[in-house]
């Protein structure tokens, strides 16, 4: 199939999956903590990527291996502890709605830092989505008081950590193939989590129950799917398309995942709906063509 097509394949697919992602990281912390959540979610993930692809770390050069520390870091790890602890505390679907601000994050840093140019209409759909995210944390907060919507900043910023990936990935990483960049970036987070859950007291104080082993089957299913699997298909889509296209995927998201939160008896209101609406028209500016 040619990359035009194949890259739309990808985003389709990739939607799904990572909608379907902020129902599971809910369910899983009914049983876990998110700390645990965060780093049982990397080391499930590192067992099933070595499974499938340990012998693509022979095609990884010493050059490659700065890069896919520092992409591994912004792009998995960190983001990983950020939404457990933001879904804790918010509806999965508002958590979804913000995080379809990562392309216009994309076009900020890739502009800052790595050097991509950038048109007028797209600094207006900049500054329309972040009017719409304003609105919504806002609305937000005074129309759910019982969630606490400070934690929504952990989305703005994890939403930061995946632009740079993008942007390292498109830029320093394109000679590499995508499992090999993903088999990778999860061998080199290995030791950090264990660290984490080393200082956070799991090995001596987890209990095996009903709730917690029912919990773990929902982190099985987002490490897999959710995280290796979509990893592998998302830097691919990176190396096929541009990072703002492929960044885009955050777009289609929030209908999935809204679906499911709605399924799972969370409300949204005309406001939520209304300015995740106002961020959307942002991104759509930010990538329209000519």
């Amino acid at each position: 199939m040619e990359n035009n097509k194949l890259r739309w394949v990808y985003l389709i697919v990739l939607s799904i999956i990572w909608g379907t992602s902020f129902i599971l990281m809910k369910r899983a912390l009914v049983g876990l903590t998110p700390v645990q959540v965060g780093a049982l979610r990397i080391l499930i993930t590192s067992v099933f990527l070595l499974l499938i692809g340990f012998k693509r770390l022979l095609k990884i050069k010493r050059r490659h291996w700065y890069y896919l520390t520092l992409n591994g870091f912004v792009g998995t790890f960190f983001p990983a502890f950020l939404f457990a602890y933001a879904i804790e505390k918010i509806d999965s679907s508002i958590a979804s709605i913000l995080n379809s601000l990562t392309p216009l994050n994309t076009l900020i840093f890739g502009a800052l830092i790595f050097g991509f140019g950038f048109r007028k209409r797209q600094l207006i759909g900049v500054l329309i989505g972040l009017v719409g995210t304003v609105l919504l944390i806002l609305k937000g907060a005074e129309l759910n008081p019982n969630q606490d919507y400070f934690y929504a900043s952990f989305i703005l910023i994890a939403s930061v950590g995946y632009a740079l990936n993008v942007n390292i990935l498109k830029k320093y990483l394109h000679d590499l193939d995508a499992l090999s960049i993903t088999v990778g970036n999860f061998v080199l987070l290995i030791i950090p989590t264990l660290i984490v859950l080393w200082f956070t007291d799991f090995f001596t104080t987890f209990k095996i129950t009903e709730t917690s082993i029912t919990a773990i089957l929902y982190l099985v299913i987002l490490s897999v799917f959710g995280t290796g699997i979509a990893k592998i298909m998302f830097n691919r889509l990176i190396q096929i398309s541009n990072p703002i296209f492929s960044s885009s995927v955050t777009y289609l998201i929030p209908i999935v995942a809204i679906s499911w939160g709605i399924f799972d008896g969370e409300k949204i209101t005309l406001i939520q709906f209304g300015s995740g609406f106002i961020i959307l028209l942002g991104v759509y500016l930010v990538n329209r063509s000519k």
